[in-house]
C-alpha cells in the first residue's frame, strides 16, 4: 500500500516535483510533465512520451539523452490533458519535428490526438506511433487494438536512439512502428495495487491464485490459474509469446522481465534464468536483455515479459546508447544546460495584433459558451442519469466541469480583446483540461479546431462560418473515430452539419441554418435510442442501452438548440453577408453573456 504522503489528490504532482529534484541533472519541470535539462541539438526529432503517473521509471525516468526528450504525466493512472501534453510537446520541440508515443488506452489516445492536432496546426510536424504490445488484450488479427505495457521501452529505446542519430521524422516513426510490430508482452499478477489514500487494492487475487493477462492500471487479468512454479511460470510466459510471433522475425530476441512493483530482483532473476533458457533451447539468441523494473503498477504484486524480436537494424538503435535517470546504457558525452523559456517568455511571445472583427467575435464567443454552460447545467442531472444507463454517470458532470471551465477562460480572454480565435483556444484547453476524459477531449478539441478556422482576420464572410462548423466536426470524428451508427455524439453531429451546410448553400441566415441543423441533430439523437453502442464504455452493455438515446448525442442537440435560439434572437447574429460587419446589438448582447 502507499503510505507516504500528504493529500492523495496531490500525489502525483509532489511525486513529479521530487522526482525533479533529485534529476535535475536530467530533467526539468514545465507544465504538464518534464523535458531534458541539457542541451537538443537543432533540428533533432523530439520524441515525447507519457501517461498517466504510477508507472515508474515509465513515463518521466526515461527522459535524457539517447531516449525520450520530454514526458507529459497525468494524474495516477490517468491520460495527461491535451493542453499539457501541447505544452510539454512545444517545450521539447527542436525544429525536427515532434513524435508522440505511448501506450493504447482510450483516454491516451484522444488528448495525445488532440494536442497533435493543435501542434501540426501550428505548423509544428507531429505525428504518433502508440505501442500495442499487450497479446492479452486483443487477438493477433487485431494487433491494433492491443493495449501497451512493458514494451513502451522497446518503442521509447529504438526511436530515442533514432532520434539522437539525427535521422528524420518520417524515419523516427518508421522505426517506431517496426520496433512495436516487433514487440509481444505478457504480464500475470499475484495480487493487485492501491490508489494513494485507498483503503483497498483495485482488486484481489484468490489465495493460491495468480491472474494472467493484467494490464498496468489496475486492471484484473482474463483469467485466473492456480499458483505456478517458477519453472511452469517461465514456461506459460514464453510459451505464449513464441505463439504469437510477428512475421519476418529471425532468430534473435531482446528479453526483458519486468516487474510491476513488489516483485523485486532476485525473484525477476531467477525467473529471468529460466526464460533465457527456454529461449536458446527455441533456437533464440538473446540480446542485450533487462531485468528489473521497467513500467511498473505502483505496489502491483506481478511481472511481465516482453520480447522484441530484432533485424540489424533495431539491433544497433536497441544498444544505442541512454542516459536517463532511470535506464543507461554506453556512454554518451556530457550535454551542456539548456536555458528553458520562464513564463514571462512564454506569454511575450503570444502577442498578437487583434483586429476589431476578430475581437469583435471573441466577445460573441464568450456569450455563446455562457450560454452553453447554462444549458449544460440546467440538464446535469439528467445526461448523468442517462449515461448511467450503460455507462458511469459522469457525462452530466463531467460536462458541467469542461463548460464552467471554458467559459470562464473564454470571458476572461474576450475581456482582455483577444481574437475569436485566441478566445476559443482558451477554451478548448481549459475543457479539456478541467472535464478529462472522452467528452473533455472531443469538446476541447473541437472548440479549438473552431478557433483555428476563424483565427484573427480583418474580415470575416459566410465561408468562415462554414469553416468554423467544419472544422469543429473534422476534429470529433478524425479524433474520436467515430461513424454513423455508432451510437456516439457523431450521430447527432453529422446530421446537424450536413443541415447547416444544406440551409447556408441555399442563402439563408445564420440564425436560420443554425436554427434549421440544431433541430436536425435533436431529432437524429433521440433516434440513437434504436442503436446499440459500438464505441465506448456502454458497448459492453448494449443490451441495457437500447430504448435510451445517446447522452453525448443528447447534449450536443441540447447545446445546438440552445446556441441556435441565443442568435436567432437577434440580439448576437454577426453579419457574415457583408465582410468584416456585426449586427450593433452584438457588443450588448456579448457584455450581457459574458457575464451571465
Amino acid at each position: 500500500m502507499t503510505q507516504i504522503f500528504d493529500n492523495p489528490a496531490d500525489f502525483a504532482d509532489e511525486a513529479l516535483d521530487g522526482f525533479v529534484a533529485a534529476n535535475r541533472a536530467y530533467v526539468a519541470r514545465v507544465d504538464g510533465g518534464v523535458v531534458r535539462s541539457t542541451d537538443m541539438p537543432a533540428g533533432q526529432v523530439a520524441l515525447v512520451v507519457g501517461g498517466g503517473s504510477g508507472h515508474y521509471p515509465a513515463f518521466a525516468g526515461l527522459v535524457g539523452p539517447g531516449l525520450a526528450a520530454a514526458s507529459a504525466c497525468g494524474n495516477m493512472f490517468a491520460s495527461p490533458a491535451a493542453g499539457q501534453i501541447y505544452r510539454v510537446a512545444k517545450e521539447a520541440n527542436a525544429g525536427g519535428g515532434v513524435l508522440l508515443s505511448y501506450g493504447n488506452y482510450a483516454g491516451d489516445v484522444l488528448h495525445f490526438g488532440q494536442a497533435q492536432l493543435r501542434l501540426n496546426a501550428e505548423g509544428i510536424e507531429t505525428r504518433t506511433v502508440t505501442v500495442t504490445d499487450d497479446i492479452a488484450s486483443a487477438p493477433l488479427d487485431q494487433i491494433g487494438k492491443r493495449r501497451g505495457i512493458a514494451g513502451d521501452l522497446t518503442v521509447f529505446k529504438i526511436a530515442g536512439a533514432a532520434a539522437e542519430a539525427g535521422l528524420s521524422l518520417d524515419d523516427v516513426e518508421r522505426l517506431a512502428i517496426k520496433a512495436n510490430d516487433r514487440t509481444r508482452s505478457l504480464g500475470v499478477a499475484f495480487d493487485g495495487c492501491t490508489l494513494p489514500g485507498a483503503g483497498e487494492p483495485l482488486f484481489h487475487v484468490p489465495t493460491g491464485q495468480m491472474s494472467l493477462g493484467l494490464g498496468i492500471h489496475g486492471e484484473p487479468g482474463i483469467s485466473e490459474h492456480p499458483m505456478p512454479t517458477a519453472s511452469e511460470l517461465a514456461e506459460l510466459l514464453v510459451s505464449r509469446l513464441l505463439a504469437d510471433t510477428p512475421d519476418h522475425r529471425g532468430s534473435r530476441v531482446v528479453a526483458i522481465v519486468n516487474g510491476l512493483g513488489t516483485v523485486k530482483y532476485d525473484e525477476l532473476f531467477l525467473l529471468f534464468g529460466k526464460i533465457e533458457r527456454l529461449l536458446v533451447n527455441a533456437g533464440l539468441t538473446v540480446v542485450e536483455p533487462e531485468c528489473g523494473e521497467l513500467v511498473t503498477s505502483l505496489d502491483m504484486s506481478g511481472l511481465s515479459l516482453t520480447l522484441l524480436w530484432l533485424d540489424e537494424e533495431l539491433e544497433r538503435y536497441w544498444a544505442a546508447p541512454a542516459d536517463s535517470p532511470a535506464y543507461r546504457k554506453g556512454n554518451l558525452a556530457p550535454r551542456a544546460r539548456r536555458q528553458l523559456a520562464g513564463p514571462e517568455d512564454a506569454v511575450a511571445g503570444e502577442v498578437e495584433e487583434t483586429t476589431a472583427a476578430a475581437a469583435d467575435l471573441g466577445r460573441l464567443a464568450a456569450a455563446v459558451l455562457a450560454q452553453v454552460r447554462d444549458v449544460v447545467v440546467e440538464h446535469e442531472e439528467e445526461l448523468g442519469n442517462l449515461d448511467a444507463i450503460a455507462g458511469d454517470g459522469d457525462h452530466g458532470i463531467g460536462m458541467r466541469r469542461g463548460v464552467e471551465a471554458a467559459a470562464g477562460a473564454a470571458a476572461q480572454a474576450a475581456a482582455s480583446g483577444a481574437s475569436v480565435g485566441r478566445v476559443l483556444e482558451a477554451a478548448g484547453e481549459a475543457w479539456s483540461e478541467r472535464a478529462g476524459g472522452t467528452s473533455g477531449a472531443l469538446w476541447g478539441s473541437a472548440v479549438i479546431a473552431s478557433g483555428f478556422a476563424l483565427g484573427n482576420r480583418e474580415t470575416y464572410t459566410d465561408e468562415d462560418a462554414i469553416a468554423a462548423v467544419t472544422a469543429f466536426v473534422g476534429a470529433i470524428t478524425e479524433l474520436g473515430k467515430a461513424e454513423p451508427g455508432d451510437k456516439t455524439m457523431v450521430d447527432a453531429l453529422l446530421p446537424f452539419r450536413a443541415a447547416f451546410l444544406r440551409e447556408f448553400d441555399g442563402g439563408t441566415t445564420l440564425a436560420q441554418a443554425l436554427t434549421v441543423a440544431a433541430s436536425a441533430a435533436m431529432a437524429a439523437a433521440a433516434k440513437t435510442a434504436e442503436l446499440r453502442p459500438l464505441k465506448g464504455r456502454a458497448r459492453p452493455l448494449a443490451e441495457k442501452s437500447l430504448g435510451h438515446p445517446d447522452p453525448g448525442a443528447v447534449s450536443f442537440g441540447l447545446i445546438a438548440e440552445r446556441i441556435a435560439a441565443y442568435i436567432h434572437s437577434g440580439l448576437a447574429e454577426p453579419n457574415f453577408t457583408e465582410p468584416g460587419l456585426v449586427h450593433s446589438e452584438l457588443a450588448y448582447a456579448a457584455g450581457k453573456g459574458a457575464t451571465t
